[in-house]
This record gives C-alpha cells, sequence and structure tokens, in this order.
C-alpha cells in the first residue's frame, strides 16, 4: 500500500519508498524552455522535492536509477 509522502524531500527516496506523488515533470520543459525562472511557493509546498526531482533527471551520476 502507498503511503503520503510528508516531509519527504528526496526525490529518489520517495519512489524507491513506493510513496504517492503528484506528478510535476512538466517542470522540467518550464526549466529547459525558460531563460530565467523565479521559483517562489510557501513553506512546505514542495520546492526541494521539485529541486531534487530536477537533480535526478540532469544527472549522470545516476544512470542506474534512471528514474
Amino acid at each position: 500500500m502507498k503511503r503520503i509522502s510528508t516531509g519527504i524531500e528526496n526525490f529518489k527516496e520517495l519512489l524507491d519508498n513506493n510513496y504517492y506523488y503528484v506528478d510535476k515533470t512538466r517542470l522540467i520543459e518550464d526549466v529547459l524552455s525558460d531563460k530565467v525562472m523565479l521559483y517562489t511557493r510557501p513553506r512546505r509546498f514542495g520546492k526541494t522535492l521539485n529541486l531534487s526531482m530536477l537533480y535526478y533527471f540532469f544527472s549522470n551520476k545516476e544512470k542506474e536509477n534512471s528514474y
């Protein structure tokens, strides 16, 4: 059974431990198409988790875990 992800800041941990996740991968398209991006959100709104998702998307270090 999937669990609700409260306080999870690492994208890999979120997927490896079978947490629910609202897909925000469309953010990748925004990052690639914009020259400058200001990403302001309220506290506890997923900023760190989204940056972690971007890290795993762009990172060459995690090829064996390709998410």
